[in-house]
């Protein structure tokens, strides 16, 4: 039996179609799904925020000498986990399904868990990269885009610099070994 693959449309992984004639593959690369869940799905921040939010429901209900303490806080604690495995869970579909490419000519980003979208970013039409490192050696890498031409944030996202709404930025999210995939990109 042969295996299925998800993106058998691909004719090389990564890319919708062969590289033109002259044009070569420099580094292809995903994001970690661990810095993504924490950094793009701020899943560290929820945690600390239901962890408060269950110690004032214990602090509440331990005001009520009448009130069951176990069975609120374990329906709550039990939710919260729930989400929160929820948003772990998409962070490793988002990281499963992405793959960054650069060639000498354009960077591809294929993103998308359910509707899979293809952006060609060719380098004449990048203004510039900035890196964000992040810890572990991994780092996030925004492009700015020169031209009248933008990407909606929302079709972006999560692969997209945080907070520029106004002038979305295609980023490739939380890469291994970001730093020097900056410095073949600045090449």
């Amino acid at each position: 039996m042969n295996a299925h693959h998800e993106h058998e449309f691909e004719a090389a992984p990564g890319l919708p179609e062969p590289l033109p004639l002259g044009e070569t593959l420099l580094w292809q690369g995903s994001p970690d799904w661990v810095p993504l869940a924490i950094h793009a799905f701020h899943v560290r921040k929820l945690a600390i925020y239901f962890a408060a939010m269950l110690g004032l429901q214990a602090i509440y209900l331990s005001g009520d000498p009448q009130a069951a303490l176990l069975k609120p806080l374990l329906t709550s604690a039990v939710m919260a986990l729930l989400a929160l495995a929820l948003l772990a869970t998409t962070a490793w579909f988002a990281a499963r399904t992405t793959l960054y490419t650069l060639t000498d000519r354009r960077i591809v980003m294929r993103i998308g868990v359910v509707l899979t979208l293809t952006l060609n970013l060719p380098l004449r039409q990048i203004a510039g990269a900035s890196l964000k490192p992040l810890a572990g050696g991994h780092g996030d890498i925004a492009l700015g885009l020169s031209g009248k031409d933008r990407i909606a944030y929302l079709n972006l996202w999560p692969h997209a610099r945080p907070w520029q709404l106004k002038n979305p930025q295609p980023s490739l999210r939380c890469l291994p070994g970001a730093a020097a995939v900056g410095e073949r990109i600045q090449r």
